[in-house]
């Protein structure tokens, strides 16, 4: 069978299990067995998707240790919720209907853009650098973004001329609307699918096995640092849109700390540095496992530590290390595997019998 024909029926039977997600959810969801404590819970690990893939990108993919990511959720986060608050106070936009709708693809495109070009204006002087130098310089620009955020009036800051913590940004529009929010994580993970394995996704893997190498060969390997860590960081930003308008109505600075960059750096490590498939997994097990663990609140995070470093000492290379999953694989793989177990239990009978 040709490469083209394998690809389409591959995509559709990826298309059938995304159609098959949303049937499950959305019997869940009209039954009543979706509470609001549930959703919550799915749109988190939805916009944690977006964001470790995206990080991959630049992580995994790139080889590239950045430490600085939630300050480009930051910069999608706040640039949305700016924009759908003015456009609402303007009388332009409703929350309500088509409107709404609009609204929440306005700040979705616009989160997205903004995150998108701070990546790339951190990207050019910081990717020149590499290794722990890169991972300090980024730290150090997704620090500046959100002590600057924080500061700034507009924002809900009290302003850089008092130096003082900013405040809550209140007033958010509210879109939780699991369906949406589903359908926007299922399209940003197929463009990021399908950009690793186009010929730029080939030439940044390329780049980080050898960059010696690939420069040798012709690759411009600053536009293609540049171009990755700018689609991670655009990525970021539509993750943050999400957050920024997933319920709650407010956001605080403290929300994209060092820390949380940290979270879902140990996310990509977890799921494996140059897996999609593995950051989805870790994306889905890292943000359910606290909430599973709420009932030994005292020992939940000794729990959730000894997990973690159970993990770094028997799969050092995340739980996927660099294999993508293929529900089309999978299921043609699947009469021969029951084949070969039907096989090798007939035989263990025959040797008992003799």
């Amino acid at each position: 069978m040709s490469r083209s024909k394998e690809s389409i029926k591959s995509a559709l039977t990826s298309l059938a299990g995304v159609l098959a997600l949303f049937g499950i959810l959305f019997y869940f969801n009209e039954t009543g067995k979706l509470n609001s404590y549930i959703s919550g819970i799915l749109i988190q690990c939805c916009y944690s998707i977006i964001m470790v893939t995206s990080l991959n990108i630049a992580t995994g993919f790139l080889g590239q240790t950045a430490l600085g990511h939630a300050g480009f959720m930051a910069v999608g986060a706040y640039s949305s919720a700016l924009v759908t608050k003015a456009l609402i106070n303007a009388g332009i936009f409703t929350t309500a209907g088509l409107s709404g709708f609009l609204l929440y693809m306005i700040a979705i495109v616009t989160g997205a853009v903004f995150a998108g070009i701070f990546g790339m204006l951190v990207g050019i002087p910081a990717l020149r650098l590499r290794g722990d130098y890169l991972a300090i310089i980024t730290l150090g620009f997704g620090e500046i973004i959100r002590v600057v955020i924080q500061n700034l009036p507009f924002a809900g800051g009290k302003g850089l001329s008092e130096g003082q913590a900013g405040q809550a940004l209140i007033g958010i529009a509210r879109f939780n609307n699991i369906y949406i929010i589903l359908a926007i994580t299922v399209v940003c993970v197929t463009i990021l699918f399908n950009f690793v394995r186009s010929k730029y996704g080939r030439a940044i893997s390329a780049i980080r096995d050898d960059d010696i190498a690939a420069s040798s060969i012709g690759l411009h390997t600053t536009y293609y640092k540049v171009l990755a860590f700018s689609i991670s960081a655009l990525f970021a930003g539509v993750a943050g849109a999400i957050f920024a308008h997933r319920g709650l109505g407010t956001l605080q600075h403290n929300d994209f700390s060092f820390l949380k960059s940290t979270e879902y750096v140990i996310m990509v490590i977890i799921g494996g540095m140059g897996s999609l498939t593995g950051s989805i997994i870790s994306a889905v097990a890292l943000s359910v496992l606290p909430e599973l663990l709420r009932a030994f609140s005292e020992y939940r995070m000794l729990i959730y530590s000894i997990v973690l470093i159970l993990m770094m000492i028997f799969r050092p290379t995340g739980l996927a290390g660099r294999y993508e999953f293929s529900l089309y694989t999978f299921i043609k793989t699947v009469p021969d595997k029951i084949r070969r177990l039907t096989a090798r239990k007939q035989e263990n009978q025959a040797a008992k019998k003799n």
